[in-house]
């Protein structure tokens, strides 16, 4: 009896899977791909070309290590044309000097940098020098015996793999976070943590993670992706892809640690209803137990990133005014605009209730 329990649960579950994967995102296919020589050198860099040619994407091998035509008549033009285009290029020797990232993970490295996806607060305006084009690392297998050198004796040591890119947006073409997840599998002193906004996880379902690998979904309130987060899958299609990595693997699950990255978190109008249907919606979801974290990110921005998004959506809603905002200064004297400490007071008072009293067994790791 136990067993057909089991079974039943397991075909409840591949039909919610279908269901989604139905009605989930279309997966981006950039316009152009580019090779440089150095990638091509490389296996990894190899092995993209091929999944490359089997996607009939538009490839272009380069004869050198610079990558050209990314530049248009505007800003926007630019924006346009550097979205639309994929470098598969070798990380440069500076990404192999890894630095902290508190409170997140001890340190970050990169798979690549850059998004297909078109959130009109996106963190990395300003970030990456240059148009907006992604760049994957065709030299992913050095960077990652690199980490190596950076784990503390006795201790368990995070990384974080998403500062620059989210890396599932492109596992269909790179099959980079793949392999990223079993090298953590293997290290039992390492861990890997990494958020995205997509829903493709079928590829990652029955890798050897050991546990050492949270996945970590970013959620809004549901107004706030369909104004906001161009060219994602939905927040229910992300929930479901975060019940589909968590649930155990006799399930049909991916058995792995999760997190939920609640981010940009904004007082919209009638804000306390549409996060506590979020939240409901989760609780929905993640009706078993699990191993769950959430991590708690307000809006903010600084004038030089404003000035970029403004460039790349000029007719964005996005509330970017200064005036209502607080200003708190950074370790290196930059300037962000904050929510004022009454607005944070009350949502973060908010928001750790809604999850003590919904997720009691979950970590909430840092608000700001």
């Amino acid at each position: 009896m136990e067993l057909l329990n089991v079974l039943e649960q397991i075909d409840e579950e591949a039909k919610i899977i279908e269901t989604v994967n139905r009605a989930g995102y279309k997966a981006w296919m950039p316009k152009r791909i580019v090779f440089t020589p150095d990638a091509l050198d490389e296996p990894y860099g190899q092995e993209i070309l091929k999944r490359a040619e089997s996607l009939n994407l538009n490839i272009d091998l380069v004869k050198n290590n610079r990558i050209t035509g990314l530049r248009g008549a505007t800003d926007r033009e630019t924006y346009k044309i550097a979205k639309n285009t994929l470098a598969v290029v070798n990380a440069p020797k500076s990404a192999f000097n890894l630095r902290p990232i508190p409170p997140s993970a001890d340190w970050q490295f990169h798979l690549a940098e850059g998004c297909p996806a078109h959130c009109q607060y996106c963190y990395l305006a300003g970030s990456l020098q240059g148009p907006p084009t992604i760049r994957v690392f065709a030299n992913l297998p050095a960077i990652l015996e690199n980490t190596i050198k950076y784990e503390r004796l006795n201790q368990i040591t995070s990384y974080e793999a998403s500062c620059y890119t989210d890396p599932l947006s492109l596992e269909h073409i790179t099959g980079g976070l793949a392999k990223t997840i079993e090298f953590f599998g293997s290290r039992p002193m390492s861990h890997l943590r990494f958020v995205t906004k997509f829903d493709a996880v079928n590829s990652l379902i029955n890798l050897n993670h050991n546990g050492r690998t949270r996945f970590r979904c970013s959620l809004n309130a549901d107004a706030v992706a369909r104004r906001l987060e161009g060219g994602t899958p939905g927040v229910k299609a992300r929930i479901q892809a975060l019940r589909q990595m968590a649930l155990p693997k006799a399930q049909g699950g991916g058995g792995y640690p999760i997190g939920v990255v609640l981010a940009p978190i904004m007082p919209i109008p009638n804000w306390e209803e549409a996060y506590i249907d979020l939240f409901e919606e989760l609780q929905q979801a993640l009706n078993f137990q699990t191993d769950l974290t959430f991590e708690l990110i307000t809006h903010r921005f600084t004038l030089g990133s404003k000035d970029i998004l403004m460039s790349w959506y000029p007719n964005t809603s996005l509330d970017m005014e200064e005036s209502t905002r607080s200003t708190k200064r950074n370790k290196f004297g930059g300037i962000k605009y904050v929510y004022t400490r009454e607005q944070m007071t009350y949502m973060k008072s908010f928001f750790e209730q809604q999850i003590q009293q919904r997720f009691p067994q979950s970590k909430t790791l840092y608000w700001t």
